[in-house]
């Protein structure tokens, strides 16, 4: 099996779950965090703590980055940013696919070869089948480093823009966040009558389930525009959501998932698309 030696920075609990993968497939790990005291769950396993980022960046020539966000990437690496000549820098961190691009340049402009990751997993998840880590950006990375890339999850790569693996991981994650406030909007209202989480769950779950199956069911409308034959209209979708907010505060529970719905649906409407898909929400968003 081939193995590489590389450089982490960043243990947070998903950088300690990369570094503890990594070191479990045999790779050889040198690691550094802002915050003492992070380290010892992966020396014990073999991997050496730098003192400093000079230290860990020239220890390796391979160097993984999985920080807070973005600003704080450039915090870390910008003072020692020559150490990073002839380098790879495989980022891990969540930023925008703008950010991303930034990242990529800047590292170009040093004389590294970038490869910007995102993470659809949890860290529970990362070093098994069900962790998917998007990449995006130097293919010859991703080539070269696929022993350990392997290592972390399964590995889709999207294409030598820096900024499309950002962009596909913040789109699933804004149906992830909206379909949770969903949920806990619908916890609330029930709670309000003494009926439990776990009751509403064992509904809602395969409910939620068999409706994410309409998602794909068509969708060239959404990519030609055309909202013209509608399963469910505007109009009345706003009447039946003027109902739920009308629910909710009668148990006393703010509507504000229901009324930011609201807000996309009435501008069409305001247009004159009232009899138009529900779907056409989207060009609220565009």
């Amino acid at each position: 099996m081939t193995t590489t030696s590389f450089t982490l920075l960043g243990l947070g609990a998903m950088g300690r779950a990369l570094g503890t993968t990594a070191l479990d497939a045999g790779h050889s790990v040198t690691v550094w965090n802002r915050t003492p005291g992070k380290a010892a769950q992966l020396t014990a396993r073999g991997a050496v703590e730098a003192a400093s980022v000079r230290d860990g960046l020239t220890a390796s020539n391979v160097i993984a980055v999985c920080l807070y966000d973005h600003s704080s990437i450039h915090e870390v690496l910008d003072a020692e940013a020559s150490l990073l000549e002839g380098k790879v820098l495989i980022n891990l961190t969540t930023t925008t696919p703008a950010e991303a691009r930034e990242l990529a340049a800047s590292a170009n402009a040093y004389g590294a070869a970038y490869l910007d990751g995102a993470i659809m997993a949890t860290p529970e998840m990362i070093g098994r089948e069900q962790a998917v880590i998007l990449y995006a950006g130097s293919k010859e990375v991703v080539d070269s480093q696929r022993a350990l890339l392997d290592a972390w999850g399964s590995v889709t790569y999207e294409g030598d823009d820096a900024g499309l693996a950002s962009l596909w991981d913040l789109a699933m994650l804004t149906g992830m966040y909206s379909m949770f406030t969903g949920f806990l909007h619908g916890v609330a209202m029930l709670q309000s009558a003494s009926v439990s989480a776990g009751s509403y769950a064992r509904r809602a779950v395969p409910f939620l389930a068999a409706m994410t199956e309409l998602l794909g069911h068509s969708t060239e409308h959404l990519d030609n525009r055309d909202y013209s034959q509608p399963t469910q209209s505007l109009t009345w979708t706003t009447t039946l959501l003027e109902t739920v907010e009308r629910a909710s505060r009668e148990q006393d529970i703010s509507p504000a998932p229901i009324e930011m719905l609201q807000v996309l649906i009435r501008r069409q409407i305001d247009a004159g698309y009232g009899n138009e898909d529900f779907d056409r929400i989207i060009e609220s968003m565009r």
